[in-house]
């Protein structure tokens, strides 16, 4: 594929130098014509299943060939990069939007597992269109440059810019789809050199211009035809790419432009520039959209440790440690009269460990997950349900009727495991206590604890004891 690429590239490049003008005109529209026939092969063979950013990518082609049949002397003429404000240019913003939008699209996929890569990435690029255009393209053109020109070309480069980077970016967390993202990144890249190539000869031959943005055409069109293609827009299943750039690296990018407009001032030579007001318009918003996903992923990682601090991990269920808060928290409502009574079921399987030596520990898992949902089930709005450890639950009810006899019933129904169905048992100890008893945390936990294990030494199927 690079070899026919080059080869193709060659003969079109020396057939346009060497052609007249007419041919020449003809030349660059069949060129251009050829990436909308890939795209549409591919897409018609649906080699390409996501279709929305390709069909957007073909719509953008087909006003670039509409340019070049309609105004046939716009690179021969010396037009593109003169920054004119011409219809021409108007076309040719209208494509590159729909390339944005293309872009855009084919990013939302990315976008979920890496939003702020790819913010990053496109600040970078925008940050690095400034010092582009204001050495490179700003000060070299020429008198017929309009201010809406002006506007609209370096519109062009700074898209083209952060669609770069951002194109980079996916590159890096995308490994599989590296080849297509290649040439999309070297179309990108070709296409932002004739920018600044343009300008530069634009009193010389304009064939050089011709000749790179041929190539950026033949590189775009081999992207769809790629094995790997799909993956540009539909990533492959995995981990997601965490590590960004320093925090120091961003903010001396984004203190380019201003660095620029501040020279300016000082030195007071020439005109302000539009680079500041323009590009301006563009990074804050994607500034303040970083913002918001870093605070939106610090209110995540707080609601995740607060519920890691809190919640078994394996079951959900409260663990210890706040399950124990529960109860203290339960029995200060009783002593201030908040509560009729308090009780305390403590739960112990039985018939755990050999499902575990038989079975494995990940049916035991799903045995601990299954008690953990039943018992949520069975209690009330205002009560608790938490894991002790190992295969040891309780449960903590703030009044009404005690669930002990619903839960040895409940915890007997079979539970489905990898390699067959299990039934298990459970010990319940349950103890209340009631407004001035005397009762308090600790020895509500004894009496329970120590009806649990009357019901454990029972030789016969095991009841739930009250004490």
């Amino acid at each position: 594929m690079h070899a026919g690429l080059l080869v193709l590239w060659s003969m079109v490049a020396t057939g346009y130098a060497v052609a007249a003008p007419e041919l020449r005109n003809v030349i660059f529209a069949l060129v251009t014509a050829v990436p909308i026939v890939t795209y549409l092969l591919a897409l018609g063979a649906r080699h390409l299943t996501d279709r929305g950013p390709w069909l957007a990518a073909v719509a953008g082609l087909g006003f670039l060939t509409l340019g070049t049949v309609m105004w046939p002397d716009w690179i021969p003429g010396h037009h593109f990069g003169a920054a004119e404000g011409s219809v021409t240019d108007l076309v040719m913003a209208a494509a590159h939007l729909l390339f944005l939008v293309s872009t855009a699209t084919a990013l939302r996929w990315h976008g979920r597992t890496d939003p702020g890569g790819l913010i990053d990435a496109a600040l970078f690029g925008l940050c690095a269109a400034g010092p582009l255009w204001e050495w490179l393209i700003g000060p070299y053109l020429g008198a017929s440059a309009t201010d809406l020109g002006k506007v609209l070309l370096l519109s062009d480069v700074l898209v083209l810019a952060a669609v770069l980077g951002c194109l980079v970016r996916i590159g890096v967390t995308a490994p599989g789809a590296r080849g297509p993202l290649g040439y999309l990144v070297f179309t990108a890249f070709l296409t932002l050199a004739n920018d600044v190539v343009s300008v530069h000869t634009i009193h010389g031959s304009s064939v050089w211009t011709a000749q790179i943005m041929m190539l950026a055409y033949l590189t775009l069109a081999v992207a769809p035809l790629l094995p790997t293609a799909p993956g540009v827009t539909e990533p492959a299943p995995g981990p997601a790419v965490t590590r960004h750039p320093p925090l120091g690296l961003l903010g001396a990018a984004l203190c380019a432009n201003p660095a620029i407009a501040a020279v300016q001032a000082i030195r007071a030579d020439g005109p302000a520039s539009v680079v500041l007001p323009v590009s301006t318009m563009l990074v804050v918003p994607l500034v303040v959209l970083r913002l918001r996903l870093l605070s939106a992923q610090r209110a995540r990682a707080e609601r995740t440790l607060a519920h890691q601090a809190h919640h078994d991990e394996l079951t959900g269920l409260y663990n210890r440690r706040h399950i124990v808060t529960k109860i203290d928290e339960a029995m200060s409502a009783l002593d201030r009269g908040e509560l009729a009574e308090v009780t305390l079921l403590l739960c112990d399987l039985d018939g755990f460990k050999p499902v575990n030596d038989r079975y494995g520990h990940q049916a035991g898992d799903i045995v601990l997950q299954t008690v953990a949902q039943r018992l949520s089930e069975i209690v009330g709005p205002n009560d608790a349900v938490g894991r002790l450890g190992g295969d040891e639950f309780v449960v903590l009810q703030r009044g009404g009727e005690p669930v002990t006899d619903l839960i040895a019933v409940i915890l007997r129904e079979p539970i489905e495991v990898p390699g067959g169905t299990v039934r298990i048992g459970a010990s319940v100890g349950a103890a209340t206590a009631w407004p001035g008893d005397g009762a308090d945390r600790e020895s509500l936990i004894a009496r329970a604890d120590a009806a649990m294990y009357a019901v454990k030494a029972r030789p016969a199927a095991p009841e739930p004891v009250t004490i």
